[in-house]
């Protein structure tokens, strides 16, 4: 009997040990645990007293109460690629990040059934709805807004229903088409080259307009226009492998042309060239005013006689080679003058003729 009492004390202290060990539960400082008793953690539509544990060691009734550890960490979880069309028509293959963590431990647990999963379908269909509302050139340049947009909508299904908080969204890559590529590329391109045929016209401009003030601030003074010749010639001969020719300084040329009378060749050409048309001008004028006037010859003999026709004179300034008969009077029978005229065959005087005036 002795024997038999001893046994069964051992079967109820090992007993009460594994009762003991298996009511006693440890719940992490990143935890939360939540204690069903008969399958219940609510009474009377409110939380009952000691559902929710807190961390550290806790004892729960065995085989009446069990308890289920919620992770309240930040939980990050990618979400898969998602293919969409864009608002302009463009096929684009869009993936993101979502970070979340859960708020309320009895409603991850009650409400939904592996909240992790129910996350992961709720980013993908609003990536797709986000992907649908708006252009390409809001997914590649202005991504802030799309992950704000879905953060909202993500954490309007899932905060207050399921107790689990969506801190942020991020799109992770936006893929788009090769042709698109390369479309994007040529008019990254073109519009590089616009840049920079502005900038190259610019500074164009500009250097002409510094140009055109040097050129007159020089022409003030020549001395500065040889002190640019001398500065060039420094800055080629920098160059040890080139070969340098010195013109002769301006100086020089225009102390020979000053020499030479042609110092003042352009204001003297001009100068010319006004006396020219002064000179001309006045003859014309002297002949138009001798064109209105009458003549004074009233007759013929009032001409005066042309020497070597009328009257005959011996030339002693004949050039070599040249007859004297050239330049002698008329012949015998014959008369020559403006009012000159044939003798009748009779011999008889000549018919007088009218005066011709010139």
């Amino acid at each position: 009997m002795a024997a038999v009492a001893l046994i069964i004390v051992l079967i109820v202290v090992v007993g009460g040990l594994i009762t003991l060990a298996s009511s006693l539960r440890v719940v992490q400082q990143f935890e939360h645990g939540i204690v069903f008793r008969f399958g219940q953690v609510q009474r009377g539509g409110q939380l009952r007293p000691g559902a929710v544990r807190r961390p550290g060691l806790t004892a729960i009734i065995p085989y009446i109460e069990r308890m289920q550890k919620v992770n309240q960490q930040t939980v990050t979880m990618g979400v898969p690629a998602q293919d969409g069309i864009t608002q302009d028509n463009v096929s684009v293959r869009v993936d993101a990040v979502v970070y979340f963590r859960v708020v309320d431990p009895v409603k991850a647990i009650v409400n939904v059934q592996n909240y992790g999963y129910a996350i992961s379908q709720v980013a993908q269909t609003s990536l797709r709805s986000a992907i649908g509302q708006a252009d390409m050139q809001e997914l590649l340049g202005e991504r802030e807004k799309i992950n704000v947009r879905l953060r909202s909508i993500i954490d309007e299904i899932t905060q207050d229903p399921w107790g689990i908080l969506i801190e942020r969204v991020e799109i992770k890559d936006v893929s788009l088409p090769e042709g698109m590529k390369r479309s994007m590329a040529r008019q990254a391109e073109a519009e590089r080259e616009r840049r920079a045929r502005i900038i190259t016209a610019d500074g164009e401009f500009q250097a002409s307009k510094r140009l055109a003030a040097a050129a007159e601030i020089m022409s003030q003074d020549p001395a500065a226009l040889q002190l640019r010749l001398l500065q060039t010639v420094v800055e080629v001969s920098a160059e040890k492998n080139s070969t340098l020719v010195m013109p002769l300084p301006v100086e020089i040329l225009r102390f020979f042309d000053k020499m030479s009378g042609g110092g003042d060749g352009g204001s003297q050409s001009a100068a010319n060239r006004l006396d020219l048309r002064e000179r001309l001008a006045k003859a014309e004028e002297d002949l138009a005013k001798a064109a209105e006037q009458p003549s004074t010859l009233e007759s013929a003999e009032d001409v005066p006689p042309v020497i070597g026709l009328d009257d005959p004179r011996p030339h002693h300034g004949l050039a070599r080679g040249e007859r004297s008969d050239e330049v002698q009077g008329p012949r015998e029978g014959e008369r020559r003058g403006i009012a000159g005229g044939d003798r009748p065959a009779g011999g008889g005087a000549p018919e007088e003729e009218p005066p011709t005036d010139f």
